[in-house]
Formats: structure tokens, sequence, C-alpha cells
């Protein structure tokens, strides 16, 4: 694994609609490729909460913001995986200082 350079936060928004197994096998998958990749860090799970705007016509959605730390390279991975998974309705990755 390359040099731990930086420090991230992730915040993902997924989708309730197929139920709460979805929703944990999606984060399972986001995890996984995290703790394979990176050095997860704390994770804060906000659960299920009400969408200040529908998206793909959903209310709601399930929120989770994680801390990891990794090599340059590894979010732009993870942001593309994220992009393309169906179920994600939002992700963000953030460097912090």
């Amino acid at each position: 694994m390359a040099k731990l350079s930086a420090n991230y936060e992730l915040m993902i928004v997924l989708s309730v609609a197929k139920g709460e197994e979805d929703v944990q096998n999606l984060w399972a998958k986001f995890k996984g490729m995290i703790e394979k990749n990176a050095e997860l860090g704390e994770v804060d799970e906000w659960g299920k909460r009400k969408l200040a705007y529908p998206i793909n016509d959903e209310t709601e959605a399930y929120y989770i913001v994680a801390n990891f730390s990794a090599a340059p390279d590894f979010p732009a991975e993870l942001d593309r995986v994220m992009q393309i998974t169906d179920g994600v309705l939002r992700s963000m990755i953030t460097v912090k200082e």
C-alpha cells in the first residue's frame, strides 16, 4: 500500500427504497473497499433521515459519515465506484486538514 498521506471525510447518502438490508450491503461494499485500500477511522452512521429535497423521487435516505487516511489516488477511485453504483443517491469526499 502507498504511503498514507492525507485524511479524508466521506459522506454518503444511500437509497432506502430497497430496504435496510440493501443499505447495509452497500455500506459493507464501500467499507470493505476503504479497509482494503486505506485506513478507516471513525464511522458515524446517522441513519435514516428525511432529505431536504427529493432525489430520484425518494424523500428519505440513509446517511453515513466516515473518516479515512489514504494515498492521494484512492479517493478518486472510491468516488468513481460510488458514482456508478445503484443505490448511492449522493456522495462527497473531502480532504480534512
